[in-house]
């Protein structure tokens, strides 16, 4: 039985590598892509700092800013301040924004948007269930949704400046 033991632990390690190799492929390789002008934004289901419930059928009717970030991602830190300008500029004609973290606890996220003086709606993505649907790759991600629910533009990456962000505004509101 002892003339076994090697073979039989060097089968096992192999089909314990094989299996593992083939589970992280499929999580670096999953083939959905982020959403793109011209689709309709995926209905959403979450809860705010306060423990809120927000879905996208309540911002229906008025322009959606949606923005996906993290605590632990440089570039959504420095965009906020502007993403907050912009919202406190339009706001008055409708403009929603909606912050959606992804998947850090609430008083991380409170600590993280007091710091950084963002006061916009924050629902907390817990399961990442919305960021899967949303098929997002980098944070931070931003998608100006039109009153009807059509995502108008998708922006990857930042940090979005200023004037970037209120030329894409004035672009829902049709000007």
């Amino acid at each position: 039985m002892k003339r076994y033991r090697k073979p039989v632990q060097y089968i096992v390690l192999a089909f314990v590598i094989l299996i593992g190799g083939y589970a992280i492929g499929r999580s670096f390789f999953h083939t959905q892509e982020v959403l793109k002008p011209g689709s309709e934004a995926p209905a959403f289901n979450l809860a705010d700092l306060k423990g809120e419930t927000h879905d996208l059928a309540s911002y229906k009717g008025k322009p959606l800013v949606l923005n996906f970030w993290g605590t632990f991602c440089p570039p959504c830190r420095n965009e906020m301040p502007a993403l907050q300008k912009e919202y406190e500029k339009w706001k008055g004609e409708g403009l929603q924004l909606v912050g959606i973290n992804l998947s850090e606890d609430r008083i991380t996220v409170q600590r993280f948007a007091s710091g950084v003086g963002a006061y916009f709606p924050i629902l907390l993505d817990r399961n990442k269930r919305t960021e899967k649907l949303y098929g997002l790759k980098e944070y931070p991600t931003t998608y100006f949704i039109s009153a009807d629910g059509i995502i108008q533009d998708v922006v990857v990456g930042g940090p979005m400046s200023e004037e970037d962000i209120d030329s894409r505004i004035r672009k829902l509101f049709g000007r």
